[in-house]
């Protein structure tokens, strides 16, 4: 039986309640994600051919730091750096390396701080050049869902009419929805109550409330959906070695929808126009 309860009577772990967050709880965990986003808007000149992602894991750790955040992800059950960043058929949770990013690359830069306790979480895709038509349009494709996901929250809905409405965009494009990852819920924790899939029946799920805040970030392949995880423990790539591309905003439920949290403040978050080959 799912349960919802005060945030502010909560305990400080995953019990499988759903907390439901109230107005202080809103304003920490915006500050949270403006600061996200904050910093990837300003990553979006640096990713450019020959940047390396470690360079880009710096840049993330040191914007938190000169803000008084914490990258969620250092030290998270044994990971070592500051953001994921994921490449072309790295479905999520590419770790940050020397290898430079080359022409036509398409690339997940995925960032989370802790902002006086309250967490933000978004991702991104970036070009790197001049991308071809599919992998560009892949990208069209998953913001595309994401808003489809977003548009389908409000008070009373399941939780399964986001993951259908990203389902049937995806679909209808011939793309694939990955299962092995979901949005989750956050605020004081990074990884919370309740599980938030990309796919699935509107009657599924569980009921969305006020207060409640969550990610949604779905992850679309140009193949099929199956994925691996690598022996490093962290990366997931897809099994076809198809392209895959990833967006993701946090997000709180309000009486009358939803508080998109990591908006863009430059409108920097949605696939732009880049050059075709």
């Amino acid at each position: 039986m799912v349960t919802y309860l005060e945030a502010a009577n909560a305990p400080l772990k995953n019990t499988g309640q759903i907390k439901l967050y109230g107005d202080d709880a809103f304003a920490g965990v915006r500050l949270a994600s403006r600061l996200v986003a904050d910093c990837l808007d300003a990553l979006a000149p640096m990713v450019v051919p020959g940047l390396t992602t470690a360079a880009i894991d710096r840049f993330v750790f040191e914007f938190g730091m000169d803000h008084g955040a914490l990258p969620a992800t250092l030290n998270y059950r044994g990971y070592r750096k500051s953001s994921c960043t994921s490449i072309n058929h790295v479905v999520c949770h590419g770790i940050p390396d020397e290898k430079p990013l080359r022409d036509g690359d398409i690339i997940n830069i995925d960032v989370t701080y802790i902002l006086d306790g309250w967490h933000g979480d978004s991702s991104r895709m970036y070009p790197v050049g001049a991308l071809k038509r599919a992998s560009e349009r892949l990208c069209e494709v998953t913001y595309e869902c994401l808003m489809a996901g977003i548009a389908a929250v409000r008070p009373g809905n399941r939780t399964g009419a986001i993951g259908a409405a990203i389902q049937a965009h995806a679909e209808k494009e011939r793309c694939s929805v990955v299962r092995d990852f979901c949005g989750h819920g956050v605020g004081l924790l990074f990884h919370d109550a309740p599980n938030i899939l990309h796919y699935g029946s509107p009657s599924e799920g569980v009921e969305m409330r006020p207060g409640m805040i969550f990610t949604i970030e779905p992850m679309i392949n140009l193949g099929r959906p199956h994925v691996k995880v690598l022996s490093d423990g962290w990366t997931a790539v897809t099994r076809d070695r198809s392209l895959s591309a990833q967006y993701e905003h946090t997000i709180g439920v309000t009486e009358t929808g939803c508080e998109v949290f990591t908006l863009s403040p430059k409108d920097l978050d949605t696939p732009g126009i880049t050059p075709r080959i």
